[in-house]
C-alpha cells in the first residue's frame, strides 16, 4: 500500500487501484455555494449527503453553519426531517420485521413528537439541523420539514395530513415564494420538490392512498388515518437527467461529489410537463 499525501487529500493505491480521500473544511463549503449562486437572502430547500462529500472537518455542523453564514440573516433554510417509520408497516416501511409484530406496531409506536422525534433516513446534516437552535419543525407525523431563518413559521406551520406535498404545504409555499432547491452531494431521488409536479400533473394511474400514523390527538395516542397522493419517485433520476440537459444548473465539484443549485419553479414546472408526457 501507498500513501501520498497533500494539504488537502490522501491518495491511498493499493494493488495498482487508487482511491482519493479528500478532506473539506468550512471555507471549502462556502466557496463551492457560492459559485453555485447561494446568496444571502435566499429561501433554499436543502438535501445532503454527508458521507458523500469525503471527510468533512466538523461534519455536519461544519454544513449548517456554511450554509447559514451563505443565506444569512434575512435568508432561509428548509430540510427534509422526514420520519416515515411513523407509518403503517403494511406501506413496507418497516420490511425489516415479521408481519406478525404489524399489530404490536400499529398499537405501540410512538406518537410524533416535532421536539423529540428523529428523521429516517434524512441524513446527518438534517438531524442535527431539526434540532438547531431556533429552528422550526412541521406537525406532519411521517413527512415533516425543518426550517431556520426569516420564512421559517411561515413554511411550517399547518402543515395538513392529507397535504403532504401540495398547494399550501411547505413545499408548495417554496415555490410560492420562488425559493430554491439546493442538492449537496445526493441526486435528484431526493429532491422532494418533485413531488409538487406529481400533485399538480395529470397522468395515468394518479390516485390517492390512506396513509396511518401515530399522532397525539386531545392529549392522547392515536393511529390516525388519512387520505393522500400517492407518490413513489421511481422516475425522479429520469426528471432530473433531461431537466439539467434543458435547463443546464451549475454544478461544483465539493469533496468527492458535487452541489448543484436550481431554482423550484423550474424543476417543478419542467417535472409537471415531463410527467404528463412519459408517464
Amino acid at each position: 500500500m501507498i500513501i501520498r499525501r497533500n494539504r488537502s487529500s490522501v491518495i491511498i493505491a493499493h494493488r495498482g487501484n487508487q482511491v482519493e480521500r479528500k478532506i473539506l473544511v468550512k471555507d471549502d463549503f462556502i466557496h463551492a455555494l457560492k459559485q453555485v449562486g447561494v446568496r444571502d437572502g435566499q429561501t433554499i430547500m436543502v438535501h445532503t449527503s454527508l458521507s458523500s462529500l469525503g471527510f468533512v472537518c466538523g461534519g455536519a455542523q461544519t454544513v449548517i453553519e456554511a450554509l447559514i453564514e451563505c443565506v444569512g440573516e434575512n435568508g432561509t433554510l428548509m430540510m427534509p426531517s422526514q420520519s416515515w417509520k411513523n407509518l403503517d408497516p403494511e406501506t413496507g416501511v418497516h420490511w425489516e420485521e415479521p408481519k406478525e409484530w404489524w399489530p404490536v406496531i400499529r398499537e405501540h409506536w410512538p406518537a410524533y413528537n416535532k421536539d423529540i422525534t428523529p428523521t429516517n433516513t434524512m441524513g446527518a446534516v438534517a438531524e442535527m439541523f431539526r434540532k438547531w437552535p431556533g429552528a422550526l419543525r412541521s406537525d406532519h407525523p411521517a413527512r415533516s420539514v425543518v426550517a431556520l431563518g426569516k420564512q421559517a413559521e411561515y413554511l411550517t406551520v399547518n402543515h395538513d395530513l392529507s397535504n403532504i406535498f401540495g398547494e399550501g404545504s411547505p413545499i408548495g409555499k417554496l415555490y410560492e415564494l420562488d425559493g430554491y432547491v439546493l442538492l449537496i452531494g445526493v441526486g435528484y431521488d431526493k429532491n422532494t420538490s418533485l413531488h409538487l409536479a406529481d400533485v399538480r400533473a395529470e397522468y395515468p394511474g394518479k390516485h390517492d392512498t390512506i396513509e396511518h400514523s401515530a399522532v397525539m390527538v386531545d392529549g392522547k395516542r392515536e393511529w390516525k388515518a388519512y387520505q393522500t397522493l400517492y407518490v413513489d419517485g421511481e422516475d425522479f433520476e429520469e426528471i432530473g437527467a433531461a431537466f439539467e440537459i434543458q435547463y443546464k444548473p451549475v454544478r461544483v465539484s465539493l469533496g468527492n461529489s458535487s452541489i448543484c443549485l436550481m431554482r423550484q419553479r423550474d424543476i417543478v414546472d419542467f417535472a409537471v410537463q415531463w410527467i404528463q408526457e412519459n408517464r
